[in-house]
């Protein structure tokens, strides 16, 4: 094998998308091109057949994730047109010496992948001395969003092992380059390239990382570490992370008071009552700078906050206000330009009687909110994140976000929206 391979790895639904794809990649440079899981799940052999028919030249690679019947599926994606058949370490070697058999009948190769493996070094070992071709070390998707990486395990593989090794887990242009190093003879990318705007050039670019050995940096199509939440959920609106968690988390019937902020901070909870501001102006000075005020008046309609509170909090530091109740003096407020989001406008305040708690975990807007969960608002209302499914979530709506990204530059390309995701053909059948 000579120097590193870059496999583009098609983990779509949609055929038409799948080879539009394909064709800007290899145009870029990509030396392998995968049919990924979902798309063989999706699409069928038919997708490996054309996928070999507009690209006769280039190495095939069915991720078929066989558990079971070797031969059998090898055979399947081998005749179809596939030279690399993908299956799993986990199965058992009979399986495994099965499929290898079926490769050999047809021409084809295996390579076998390692994800949800625990003793992978132990296992690296037995599959070479059955024979296999190729060893694939893989971080899935819903390990990334947990921050996983491949890198960790890749270099003690390389050592113990002389089969190539193909590598795949959120690899992009400024993380390939860690990879190579390591000793991987296979780079997969997913995302970073069928998620860009511009495939093509996202496919140079990771060339280039592999054969200059100087990484790029990227924006996107990176998994953030839980020191970076708050740049990563910056970039993110709430329908994007309501989305990754699975239309929950948006507060219901708070809206902002001005509109054209992108208010990100872990919560500091208070709880009053209709008409009491005591507890809120005091929880000013206990807030740290960054911080979200998050204020349960279960819905009350006289004002437990106006124009003096919003000067403290802006000059505290804090990153906005959320109150499931009333607020006043709008014409004032919207001229400090701050994050404030509330469920009424009023008038007339109330009295601060000092009842209600700080720190407490409360509801506002429909939604449990504890101190420490992240909140993050915009003009499309407030969602919240509990804290301690940050990471994952943060990553998943980035996901989300660069989904959309691919799908609007394929409608601006002449597509409609019904035509892109193939609406109809994923309509659930009924009766």
């Amino acid at each position: 094998m000579k120097g590193v391979i870059l496999q583009v790895a098609l983990d779509l639904l949609n055929e038409h998308r799948a080879l539009a794809i394909a064709k800007d990649s290899v145009s870029g440079g990509a030396d392998w091109i995968e049919a990924g899981t979902p798309l063989i799940k999706s699409e069928g052999m038919e997708i490996i057949r054309k996928l070999k028919e507009l690209f006769p030249g280039k190495t095939l690679v069915a991720d078929m994730k066989t558990m079971d019947t070797g031969a059998l599926e090898t055979e399947m994606a081998a005749k179809a047109g596939a030279d690399i058949i993908v299956i799993l370490a986990a199965s058992d070697n009979s399986t495994i010496i099965d499929a290898l058999k079926s490769a050999r009948k047809y021409g084809s190769k295996i390579m076998v992948d390692l994800i949800g493996v625990k003793e992978k070094i132990k296992r690296s070992k037995e599959l070479e001395k059955i024979g296999v071709d190729y060893l694939c070390t893989h971080v899935g998707i819903d390990e990334q969003m947990m921050g996983k990486n491949p890198l960790e395990i890749l270099t003690s593989i390389v050592k113990n092992t002389n089969i190539p090794i193909a590598v795949a887990g959120g690899i992009n242009s400024e993380t390939a380059l860690e990879i190579v190093k390591a000793g991987a003879s296979i780079i997969i990318i997913g995302g970073a390239i069928t998620k860009a705007k511009d495939v093509k050039k996202a496919t140079q670019q990771i060339k280039k990382v592999i054969n200059e050995k100087k990484s790029i940096k990227t924006v996107l199509f990176k998994k953030y570490d839980k020191t970076q939440l708050k740049e990563a959920f910056s970039l993110v609106s709430t329908p994007n992370i309501s989305d990754a968690m699975h239309k929950t988390g948006a507060m219901e019937n708070i809206r902002p008071v001005k509109l054209g902020f992108h208010m990100v901070g872990r919560a500091l909870t208070v709880r009053t009552i209709d008409g009491d501001w005591a507890k809120p102006i005091e929880a000013i000075d206990k807030a740290e700078k960054g911080q979200v005020l998050v204020i349960d008046v279960n819905g009350g309609k006289t004002a437990i906050w106006g124009e003096l509170a919003t000067w403290s909090a802006k000059l505290k530091g804090l990153s906005g206000v959320v109150i499931d109740g009333a607020i006043r003096d709008l014409d004032d407020i919207v001229k400090i330009d701050f994050p404030l989001f509330s469920k009424h406008l009023s008038s007339s305040a109330g009295e601060p009687k000092g009842l209600g708690e700080i720190g407490a975990e409360i509801t506002c807007g429909n939604q449990s909110v504890k101190t420490g969960d992240w909140i993050i608002g915009d003009d499309s209302g407030i969602v919240v994140v509990p804290q301690e499914i940050a990471q994952e979530i943060a990553n998943r709506a980035l996901d989300v976000k660069e989904h959309e990204n691919r799908i609007r530059e394929e409608i601006k390309n002449g597509g409609s929206l019904g035509t892109v995701v193939k609406v109809k053909k994923w309509e659930k059948k009924i009766g």
